[in-house]
């Protein structure tokens, strides 16, 4: 299927499934899942079963790091289908849990504007979370929960590039596992996103111009309607050669 998983999964999984549901801020903020902490620059790290890769995706959607949201969606989904294979939930954790939530509709109504999924040979870029998952790898930068003094880190502050703690994770899981994809185009989620490939990636076609999706941003509408012409060329010019 060309799909693969971290190991890491399989030393977590055992405490994941055995939390009841519905779960808590509680049952997952805790030494069980913590990965990393710097209590100097109030930064905490926390698995979240998001090691799936799709490594025949044609578009990488990428955000900066899962929410605590998008954390919780992701452990009930995991226990849900506990009983299929490891690769089999992370799957289903990652269809069920990538950019979750007011986000994820954000990003369906954008992208269905920019007609990418004509050129994908679907109906809307909502298949792409479920019957349409094929096509593409959903990812962050930081691929587990990040934290900034107990919120959910936004990707400003602290600057990524400028914190090793955070860089490491961009090295060690990001640049590693999109290495095995083969020329998708890259839809980075917002400047911040933008920034850390400017400056650490250079290969793959990266659209350029596209917002965060998230709620919280203001700006988005009218950066998506001052950038939305030049975003279809650029959409439009990848899929010709592509071909």
């Amino acid at each position: 299927m060309g799909i693969v998983t971290e190991a890491r999964f399989h030393l977590y999984k055992d405490k994941i499934f055995s939390l009841p549901l519905p779960l808590t801020d509680e049952d997952l903020l805790n030494s069980n899942f913590l990965l990393q902490k710097d209590e100097k620059k109030k930064l905490e790290v926390y698995y979240t079963p998001f090691d799936y890769i799709n490594e025949k995706a044609i578009v990488v959607i990428l955000g900066i790091t899962p929410g605590l949201n998008q954390m919780k969606k992701a452990f009930t989904a995991a226990i849900e289908n506990k009983h299929l294979s490891d690769e089999e939930v992370l799957h289903q954790v990652k269809k069920s849990a990538s950019f979750e939530g007011t986000m994820r509709q954000n990003l369906i109504t954008m992208l269905d504007e920019l007609e990418l999924p004509r050129y994908l040979g679907i109906a809307s870029t909502s298949e792409l979370f479920d019957a349409a998952s094929h096509l593409v790898y959903n990812t962050s930068l930081l691929p587990y929960a990040v934290f900034f003094n107990h919120q959910n880190f936004n990707g400003s502050r602290p600057n990524i590039l400028k914190t090793e703690m955070l860089y490491s994770y961009v090295k060690t899981y990001f640049l590693n596992d999109i290495s095995r994809l083969e020329n998708p185009l890259i839809i980075p989620l917002g400047v911040n996103v933008s920034k850390v490939l400017d400056y650490s990636y250079k290969n793959n076609p990266i659209l350029k111009g596209f917002p965060h999706p998230s709620g919280s941003n203001g700006h988005r509408h009218r950066q998506f309607r001052e950038n939305k012409k030049e975003l279809k060329r650029q959409i439009e010019n990848y899929f010709l050669h592509k071909r």
